[in-house]
């Protein structure tokens, strides 16, 4: 969401610049018509990179980390994205109505955890096991077990690796739901603050009315 919003500033402040640098120079520096819009095109291409340095700034600067930290977790980011595509669609190439349910909640999950690092880069920390060890072995397993799984005949050694992987992938999706509790802990202790916040405030409030009546 954030990238869309930024795109769409970029766009306008720089169609905008565009637009006043070509009337400068066309109308009052008397410029070519040539010239006018390589000007006007150079100045929309510097205003549009302009504004996302300064958001990006802004943006790190509010996450409390550094603009080199900042390149590391997006770098990570960008990576973890591609390995998550490969893993929904090994899991969705799958056709187990058993595993299912599992599956869709493991992808459901693993999106998560990306949105959520995505939104906020300081989280990439708490979750740092999960995109450096669990996001590879939950791909590299869901593509060996699409694999076998869609091959026709099946010998006895090719089913035991498929209850094997099976068993993994389940013990797999706990770890990366835990990955995600953990990722969540600092809001639901906030949560709990918050919420002994109210009911204190609530009783207060309830102790006052009862004194007055």
């Amino acid at each position: 969401m954030r990238t869309f919003v930024l795109f769409i500033i970029q766009s306008i402040s720089s169609f905008a610049m565009m637009i006043g640098i070509w009337l400068l120079s066309f109308l009052a520096l008397e410029q070519t018509f040539l010239l006018s819009t390589v000007y006007a095109f150079i100045s929309g291409g510097l205003t549009f990179l302009t504004v996302k340095g300064v958001s990006n700034r802004r943006f790190v600067k509010k996450n409390g980390l550094t603009r080199r930290e900042y390149k590391y977790i997006e770098r990570n980011l960008k990576e973890a994205k591609d390995k998550i595509s490969r893993l929904q669609r090994a899991l969705m190439n799958v056709r187990s109505i058993q595993h299912a349910k599992r599956n869709i909640e493991m992808i459901r999950t693993v999106r998560k955890i990306y949105s959520n690092t995505k939104k906020e880069p300081k989280r990439f920390y708490k979750a740092e096991g999960f995109f450096y060890e669990r996001l590879d072995s939950l791909v590299e397993l869901a593509e060996k077990y699409s694999f076998l799984s869609s091959q026709p005949a099946k010998s006895r050694e090719m089913t035991i690796s498929l209850r094997e992987t099976e068993s993994t992938l389940t013990s797999l999706n706990d770890s990366v739901k835990k990955d995600l509790y953990i990722m969540l802990n600092d809001d639901v202790d906030t949560l709990h603050f918050e919420l002994d916040v109210a009911k204190n405030s609530i009783n207060r409030m309830k102790k006052n009315n009862r004194g007055i009546y």
